[in-house]
């Protein structure tokens, strides 16, 4: 198993730390029998069944979804039939105390658990600390005997991973309570209940689809910590989960533009507080982000293309630290949405976004060059998201993306008083975006051969997520000179992004065609995703399920969530004929949305707003104002609209 933050290795050897799991074990039984497997997403469980003729064996086994530091394993054990002889199972493991990437050692039994404890072998850069894991955990037989008379019987376990033994023993004495008290299971269960609450999405006319949705957001909630976790111990979203992360294929367990472009948006749009983990991750890795820009010979910050916990590039090929730098931009994009989304200006204060916002534009100040040809900035030496390029000038994407988080670092600026660089200004407005005045569309770098294969969604992403104004004749032509060239065997969430635009220019079949082809990468029967259709690349693909599901939440709807509101503009294909999304999350208010073919309805929640609420929807189209009022529907004939307070004229009013 992995821990979130623990890594082993210096450098490009860095990578997510092996630890050994007490609760690997397998049931089994002499006599043979069936086995099923089960995983339920309501409640985070995953059971094991192994059913015989005198015996029906269940193992479950979850991570506490409250307390995240808890593990857990249960069995229970039915008698079948009328024989009173003694039944045994066997609990079959590999288990060993053993890591290559951490010396353990034995501690002293804690209230009859097993104890050991043991620190990396390697800091992450000369200087830095290598982290303690304590492990503590129920000790586990190698039978169990259902004895006669008894018609059934269980057994729990549990196992505590923490950084410390303070933190080791105080989890293992909450799970002893809970395990006492008969809460243990239930406490789970509620926390995921929680949850689910606040978010439920539901298509009506494809079985599939749904599935793919709901697994898509159980296993991205299951990568976020608890909404109730106050330690700011998260250590960022991997394109594998947690779960993975030891090699290569997993990617080390290293956190990419994955988690802030892919991951982030589907989950903001329903828990504005994991969201705001994700941007506080960020702030904690500043100083490795000033040193990677130091080290490169550049002012500000230079977020790392792969990070760990320091924030130092931890990339094993340097080309990629060197050269993928538009993960600058994505991380900026993070922290406005969230700021549109939420109106929280205290994590751009107190908690020091705005830092993050401002030296990553200092940053794109000193790493631009002015050429006196077209009297323009330009980006040099750059690889784009499309990875099969690299060493090229001005990636259409890159410099999109930079001049957007100038501007929106123009704007806190303007929003907290703060004088604004005549620099920033400089640079945003005359930064160089690639045209072709020919072919009317964006060549995805200088010198782009058009035709030339590409690996993943890379120019598509101008009109969304950036937002970049363009026509609706050079979005088409954007899309058609890139989709018959992008690799079909490319990363899955690139089918997403290319739905999501042909929506928004009303194709709903052709965005439905390109979005069946996420299917590829999803394996039965747990809806786990491949990084490649064939099945190869990190498993389980999460920066995948994130494209998919901004397919649905951004494409389906045309949510865009802008300075001042909310803006909707949906669009079902054919085989959809209702779509349901609860717990839209905009300035706090909780929104339920229902789209039918012909209608929308919204409701505002009564129970999670304010007496203030002062909310409207304004129809694009006729341009009618309707009041949103707590508790009362309201329905309209679907067409363009938006959400926002009645008296925001901009963002500035509002705060």
């Amino acid at each position: 198993m992995h821990m979130g933050g623990i890594y082993n290795g210096e450098g490009g050897r860095c990578h997510r730390a092996d630890i050994p799991c007490p609760l690997a074990v397998r049931i089994d039984t002499v006599e043979p029998g069936n086995h099923s497997y089960c995983l339920d997403t309501n409640s985070g469980v995953f059971t094991h069944t192994l059913s015989t003729a005198k015996v029906t064996a269940s193992q479950s086994l979850y991570s506490h979804r409250y307390y995240s530091q808890l593990m857990v394993m249960e069995i229970m054990l039915v008698r079948q039939g009328t024989d009173e002889d003694p039944i045994t199972i066997d609990l079959l493991t590999n288990f060993r105390p053993l890591s290559k990437d951490i010396v353990f050692e034995a501690g002293p039994d804690y209230k009859n658990a097993r104890h050991i404890y043991g620190h990396t072998t390697a800091a992450e850069y000369p200087g830095g600390s290598c982290p303690t894991v304590h492990l503590i955990w129920t000790d586990i037989p190698v039978t169990l005997t259902l004895n006669p008379g008894q018609s059934q019987a269980r057994w729990g376990f549990i196992l505590v991973a923490a950084d410390s033994l303070e933190n080791a023993e105080s989890n293992y004495d909450k799970g002893l309570s809970l395990m006492a008290s008969g809460r243990l299971r239930s406490s789970h269960e509620q926390a995921w209940k929680e949850l689910w609450l606040q978010s439920k999405i539901d298509v009506v006319g494809s079985e599939i689809l749904c599935k793919a949705l709901i697994g898509c957001m159980f296993y991205l909630l299951s990568a976020f910590p608890s909404i109730h976790d106050t330690n700011n111990s998260f250590g960022g979203v991997s394109p594998g989960g947690l779960s993975n992360g030891g090699d290569g294929q997993d990617y080390w367990g290293h956190v990419f533009w994955d988690q802030d472009i892919w991951m982030y948006p589907g989950i903001a749009l329903f828990y504005p507080e994991l969201a705001k983990s994700v941007l506080e991750y960020r702030v904690r890795t500043i100083d490795g982000a000033r040193d990677n820009a130091q080290r490169q010979g550049y002012k500000g910050l230079k977020f790392p293309w792969e990070s760990a916990v320091s924030g130092r590039e931890v990339c094993p090929e340097d080309i990629y630290g060197q050269q993928e730098i538009h993960i600058n931009g994505d991380v900026t994009l993070a922290f406005q949405h969230y700021l549109y989304l939420t109106e929280d200006i205290s994590m751009f204060t107190e908690g020091q976004g705005s830092q993050v916002v401002w030296g990553v534009a200092d940053y794109w100040v000193s790493r631009v060059t002015w050429s006196q040809e077209d009297h323009k900035y330009h980006i040099l030496g750059v690889m784009p998201p499309d990875e099969y390029y690299y060493n090229v000038n001005n990636s259409v994407y890159t410099n999109v993306v930079a001049k957007s988080g100038l501007e929106f670092a123009i704007e806190l600026a303007d929003l907290l008083y703060k004088p604004v660089p005549k620099e920033w200004k400089d640079v945003s407005e005359n930064l160089k975006i690639p045209f072709d005045e020919e072919f009317n569309y964006h060549p995805e770098y200088d010198g782009y051969v058009r035709g030339s294969p590409v690996k993943q969604a890379d120019t598509v992403m101008l009109g969304y997520p950036l937002g970049f104004p363009m026509s609706t004749e050079i979005r088409r032509n954007d899309l058609l000179a890139y989709e018959s060239v992008t690799d079909p065997n490319g990363p899955a969430m690139t089918w997403g992004m290319f739905a999501i635009s042909w929506l928004e220019l009303g194709e709903a079949e052709r965005a439905q065609q390109l979005l069946m082809k996420c299917f590829n990468n999803i394996q039965g029967p747990f809806q786990v995703w491949s990084e490649s259709s064939d099945g190869s690349g990190a498993v389980n693909f999460l920066t995948g399920m994130g494209g998919f599901l901004q397919a649905v939440l951004f494409g389906y709807t045309g949510f865009r969530v802008q300075k001042t509101c909310l803006c909707f503009n949906p669009l079902l294909p054919n085989e959809i004929s209702e779509l349901c999304i609860r717990g839209v999350n905009y300035l706090g208010n909780q929104l339920d949305w229902m789209l039918r073919k012909e209608e929308i309805s919204i409701i505002l929640r009564g129970s999670q707003c304010s007496e203030k609420v002062n909310l409207q929807v304004i129809l694009k189209a006729s341009g009618s104002k309707i009041p949103l009022m707590p508790g009362q529907p309201i329905t309209f004939s679907r067409e363009p609209g938006y959400i926002c307070k009645q008296d925001s004229n901009s963002l500035c009013r509002l705060l």
